[in-house]
Parts: C-alpha cells; structure tokens; sequence
C-alpha cells in the first residue's frame, strides 16, 4: 500500500514515532525521521526554525516529494507553578509552531493523494492539574488540523490522532489502571500507528479535517462521586 513512499516523520526515533515509522517500513515506505535523540536519522530540534529548513530542504533534495507528513514529536509538560515563560513558548513552538511550518514547506511538494497527520492528546480536551504547555500546545495542534485541512482542500487531506494513555513499553495492566478505561486496558503504540497507516491510506480517502480520540474511552466515561467505585476526596 505504502510502497516507495515517502513518509516524513517527527519525533520518530522513540515511543509511538517509532513505532509509526516501523509499520510503515513493513509497508515498503521510505521514512525520513527528525529527532532530537541521535541515531541514524536526521538529528535536530524542531523547534528551531533553522533546523526545520534544513531537514526539510534534505528531504526534497533526496525525494522531491512528501506524500505523508506525521507530526508526532512532543512538547514538553509543564505546570503553570513551575513551567517558565521560554519553557511555554518552547512546548508551544514544539507541538504547533513546527507541525505548521513543517506542512507549509512541504507544501509545494506534496504528492498527489498526500497525507498530514498530527498527533494531538486527549489533552486536548480535559486536563490534570500542572499541565499548561503540554496541553496548549496538544490543544493548539488540534485546531490546526482542521485549519490546514480547509487551507489545503483538494490538495491534501489532513487529520489528528488523540491518543489516551499509552504505554510505550507495551506494559500490561490490571486492576484499575486497566479496568477503569471502557476498553479494558491500558493503550500501546500500535494502536496508534494502526490509525495512522489507515488514516494515510486511500481508504480514508473521505476523511479530512477530523480528530480522533484513541483513549479506550476513558473521555466518555461520565464519572460522579460514588460512581463506578470513585470517590472524591477533597
């Protein structure tokens, strides 16, 4: 499906990046990855303005098309108590600036067919005490999406991916930590990469604009005191 493709990745050296550009490898794609963490790929932070050009002017100078673009890479989580203005703009350059630079470069060199997936968080729409940047930056990302997707009808379709708790080292849970999510358990990065290859695909060829929430359905689960066994301590 994915043969001699070409899927640029961020943040694709670990975790669900990782685990992105594996499944797509299987596919016969070729994977350009850029990541802070050395290793065989481009090593660089994306949220530096020079670095993005530069990753960007190597992919086309090698390919000279892009037909999938998966904004993965993560911004860092700090609270409003700790979290420093530089820290803020950092998370919000990470998470929203770079996925938006990132599509506008390789707008001109988007194949026919081509794909933008971003990954956002369930974050973005419910949130934990002390998360600020994270989620600004998960929320901001998520309404990107669906403006790309407008800016760029007919040309390229663009959607998120929400992803609830997933554990990158395929750790299986019992007890609450599983039985408190509607699926049962705790997620894992394939199901994730799973949707990403769908999403990518022309099977999705109907989907644009769209978020969609991977979270076992722990967001619609509708919780009050002494339900399901949960209790509020103030």
């Amino acid at each position: 499906m994915f043969r001699n493709k070409v899927i640029v990745i961020t943040g694709g050296a670990g975790g669900i990046g990782k685990c992105i550009a594996e499944e797509f490898i299987k596919e016969g794609a070729t994977v350009s990855v850029i990541d802070c963490i050395e290793g065989d790929h481009y090593v660089g932070n994306i949220g530096d303005k020079a670095a993005l050009e530069d990753f960007a002017r190597s992919v086309i100078d090698k390919y000279g098309r892009v037909d999938v673009l998966v904004n993965n890479a993560p911004p860092i989580m700090r609270g409003i108590s700790q979290c420093s203005y530089e820290e803020f703009q950092n998370a919000l350059a990470v998470g929203v600036t770079a996925p938006f630079y990132l599509s506008k470069l390789f707008a001109p060199y988007f194949a026919p067919g081509a794909s933008i997936i971003n990954i956002s968080s369930s974050r973005d729409r419910m949130s934990q005490p002390q998360t600020e940047s994270y989620t600004a930056a998960k929320g901001g990302i998520a309404a990107l999406t669906h403006a790309l997707a407008v800016s760029f009808a007919g040309k390229v379709r663009v959607n998120s991916i929400s992803p609830g708790w997933i554990d990158t080292a395929y750790t299986v849970y019992e007890g609450p930590d599983a039985i408190q999510q509607p699926a049962g358990r705790v997620g894992n990065p394939l199901d994730i990469a799973n949707m990403v290859l769908f999403l990518a695909s022309d099977k999705a060829g109907f989907i644009t604009g769209e978020n969609i929430c991977i979270d076992g359905g722990q967001t619609r689960l509708m919780i009050y005191h002494g339900d399901h066994g949960w209790s509020l301590t103030p």
